[in-house]
Parts: structure tokens; C-alpha cells; sequence
């Protein structure tokens, strides 16, 4: 596992580069390398390429072009950042790349809300399969509001919200987020959802606030310096947390696929909190959850001896080193993505 590597993936699109921008960003800020990956599939790529142009089955060669000037762009905006990115290609389908890829890596990026592409087959019908199947944790960036807008992203982190319950992928995600907070010296809003209830309200709300006492207690200890507020809700948790999102910037959850505050996000209304949020979404995957559970016991299976053992990057992908594109083109992305933004100061 390459912990020290945090993996983006591209596909021309706007949302993808958005993507790139903030995972150089927190590369940068945490000090650590970013390779960027570019997945194509010929069969789908047959239909229509990167660029929405249509292309012969058989012209793989054209494919592997296009994917050297997406990654040539993208690197460019890691440039921006200070971070001198690596560029992989990998052909095959997209979600059973990242989900293979997901075992080598401590942090995969992608981008969200772009018109098709790597994002809808990643978190579209067939894509729950990225946030619900990988190994490692999934940032999901959006690029624009519900009604279109494009989204500002900060270059420095100052709130944090997580979703909070008492199954083990919330837990596991209330101590990501404070880590991840006392990385970057925010402050961390602990928000626990319980469903609106005209009956028993009360003791349902005093077992909620027992349990979220509980839960909290070793994350004060282990941070004592960080600064956490705590709010327990009753309501819709995707609601909730997409209203968070809005002025936050980043919300972290668990996602085990049932039951529980988490479970929401891989059923019929799933996508919601991923399809709504306003910023960053970090997600804790249940496959990611059972094998640092099982590595730190010693158990041993099927499932999480091959969580263990990661799939060599060179079965996968193949390394093709780009010249970034000018300053001028990764300073007219980044103005379509992103006018707001400031540029990453160096000094």
C-alpha cells in the first residue's frame, strides 16, 4: 500500500480537473505525492472519446493521445499547486480499475458533478460500486450546486462536519475526520442524526447524546487541542448533512452499504448526500473499515487476505510521463473551475 500517495482520477472534464486541483492541494498541505490516472475503455471510448468527437473501435491509439493531453492538463494544475505529479494511463472499465486500484492507496479523488464521464460511471447506476467496493477512502469533489453554480473550494480548511453513529464505519469516520481536522488545525462538528419522532422523543434524544458522549470520549483525549462542537438532529440525515456541507469545508462519513446513518448513502436514495453536498464528501468505506480491523487482530480470509495483499500498479496501470500543459492553459482551467480561487502561496 502506498501510503505516502494520494491517487486522482481525470477525464477531461471540468469536474475531474476540480478534482485535481483540491487532492494538489491537500498533497501540498500534508506533504505527500499525487499521481494522477487517466482510465479509458475502448468498447464506451467507440462511442464517443474524451473530447465528445467519435473515433473507431480499433483506434487505440488515438485513446491513449487524447489520455496524454488530459493528463498533460492536469498535471499543469498540480504545477500550480507546487506538486510535481506522477501520470498513469489504465485501460479497462473504470470502476473495476479504481475499485482494484482503491488496494493500493490510502486516498483515492474524484471528481463529481461533470457532464458524463469517469464521475457517472463511478457514482452513477453501476457506480455505487467506487464508494461501496473500495479499499481505501473516497474524496468525492463536486463541481457545481444543484442549481448549476459553481462550487468555491478553499485552499485551506478551516470546519470539518462528520456524520456520526455507533456502527463501526461511523466510528472509524469520527476518527478520520478528527485526525484530518487536527491536520489542518479546524474545527470539527460532530453531527449525530436520529430519526424525527413524535414518540419517545426525549429518551430518544438523552440515548443519542449518552451514546455520542461515549463515542466522543477517546477522540478529546487523543486530540485534546482540537476544538469540537457536537449537535444531535432530529430529521433526514442526507438533509442534514447536505445543509452542513454548505458551510463546511469538507463532511466525512462512514458507508457500510446497511443500516445505519451510513447505509443511506449505497441504497435506492444513496447518492444523495454525494449528489447534494456542496463541498467535499470524504467516505469511509466498509471493505476499507474491515481489513485495518483484521490486520490489526491478525484474522485472516478470504475477502481480507486480498484486501491485504494490493494488486501491483504495474498490472494496472502504466506509467507515461507528460509535459505539463502552459501556465496559460492551467490558469484558464482553473479560472472555468473555480474563479474564485486563490492561488496556492508557496512561500
Amino acid at each position: 500500500m502506498n501510503d505516502k500517495a494520494i491517487l486522482v482520477g481525470v477525464d477531461g472534464s471540468h469536474a475531474s480537473y476540480k478534482a485535481t486541483w483540491w487532492a494538489a492541494n491537500y498533497a501540498k498541505h500534508a506533504g505527500l505525492s499525487l499521481q494522477i490516472v487517466c482510465a479509458y475503455s475502448l468498447p464506451s471510448y467507440a462511442a464517443v472519446s474524451f473530447d465528445s468527437s467519435y473515433t473507431a473501435v480499433s483506434d487505440d491509439q488515438t485513446a491513449h493521445q487524447d489520455a496524454q493531453e488530459i493528463l498533460s492538463k492536469a498535471k499543469a494544475i498540480a504545477n500550480e499547486q507546487g506538486v510535481e505529479a506522477q501520470t498513469l494511463i489504465v485501460t479497462g472499465d473504470p470502476s473495476s480499475v479504481f475499485v482494484e486500484l482503491s488496494r493500493n492507496y490510502n486516498l483515492i479523488v474524484i471528481g463529481n458533478r461533470g457532464k458524463g464521464g469517469l464521475a457517472e460511471r463511478l457514482l452513477g447506476t453501476t457506480s455505487s460500486s467506487l464508494p461501496a467496493y473500495a479499499y481505501c477512502p473516497i474524496v468525492v469533489v463536486p463541481y457545481t450546486d444543484d442549481d448549476g453554480n459553481l462550487l468555491h473550494l478553499n485552499n485551506h480548511i478551516t470546519r470539518v462536519a462528520v456524520g456520526s453513529d455507533d456502527t463501526k464505519w461511523g466510528i472509524k469516520a469520527l476518527d478520520i475526520a478528527a485526525a484530518f481536522s487536527g491536520q489542518w488545525d479546524a474545527e470539527l462538528d460532530v453531527i449525530c442524526v436520529v430519526p424525527a419522532s413524535k414518540n419517545a422523543a426525549e429518551d430518544a434524544l438523552a440515548k443519542a447524546e449518552a451514546e455520542l458522549d461515549e463515542r466522543l470520549a477517546p477522540i478529546e483525549e487523543k486530540y485534546p487541542n482540537l476544538t469540537i462542537r457536537r449537535s444531535i438532529v432530529q430529521g433526514n440525515a442526507i438533509a442534514t448533512l447536505s445543509k452542513a456541507s454548505c458551510n463546511h469545508d469538507i463532511v466525512v462519513v462512514g458507508s457500510c452499504g446497511r443500516g445505519g446513518l451510513s447505509g443511506l448513502l449505497m441504497n435506492s436514495t444513496s447518492q444523495g448526500l454525494l449528489q447534494h453536498s456542496s463541498s467535499p464528501v470524504y467516505v469511509v468505506p466498509r471493505k476499507y473499515v474491515e481489513a485495518e480491523a483484521a490486520r490489526t487482530s491478525d484474522q485472516t480470509s478470504t475477502e481480507t487476505q486480498s484486501a491485504e495483499t494490493p494488486v501491483a500498479i504495474d498490472q494496472l496501470v502504466k506509467e507515461v510521463p507528460v509535459q505539463p500543459a502552459t501556465e496559460q492553459e492551467a490558469h484558464e482551467i482553473e479560472q472555468a473551475i473555480d474563479p474564485e480561487h486563490e492561488q496556492y502561496d508557496n512561500k
